[in-house]
């Protein structure tokens, strides 16, 4: 299968799906009356889908899998948040279930294609010989001028 757009990204597609569904429990009351938690949740989730496309629109593996890093910070915050909205009472079991469910799918999708990208910026960077230690440097030799 060939991805030609952030959108045939599993990872993409769990994120952005997890995002659509906080957004419309955070709509509900009671996370709609907690403000500070709808914000938050609101903003974590949505910085996961828009980093995994700006990442890969970066075309390079090292820079992919650095904003894949910035998408698994944001996922995790997001299941912090799924946590603290559950003990408020913001979500009920069912519903918690199915958003950590889906949040942890998007994660290991995120590492793993965070890590694919890291072994192969690895693999196709030059491999540099390490430099020599200063004393292990050698100054060429003096010449005779004849003086």
């Amino acid at each position: 299968m060939c991805i030609r757009h952030f959108r045939d990204l599993v990872c993409w597609q769990l994120s952005y799906e997890l995002k659509c569904e906080v957004l419309a429990f955070t709509d509900a009351r009671p996370a709609a009356r907690g403000f500070k938690f709808r914000d938050q949740i609101r903003d974590s989730s949505a910085a996961v889908p828009r980093d995994i496309a700006e990442g890969f629109g970066r075309f390079r593996p090292r820079e992919f899998a650095r904003f894949l890093e910035f998408a698994r910070a944001s996922l995790m915050e997001t299941q912090t948040s799924l946590i603290d909205g559950r003990d408020r009472g913001y979500l009920t079991p069912e519903r918690y279930a199915r958003l950590a469910n889906l949040a942890r799918a998007a994660l290991k999708t995120t590492t793993n294609l965070m890590l694919s990208k890291q072994r192969q910026a690895t693999a196709s960077s030059p491999r540099r010989r390490p430099a020599a230690p200063t004393s292990e440097l050698r100054t060429m030799p003096r010449r005779n001028r004849g003086d």
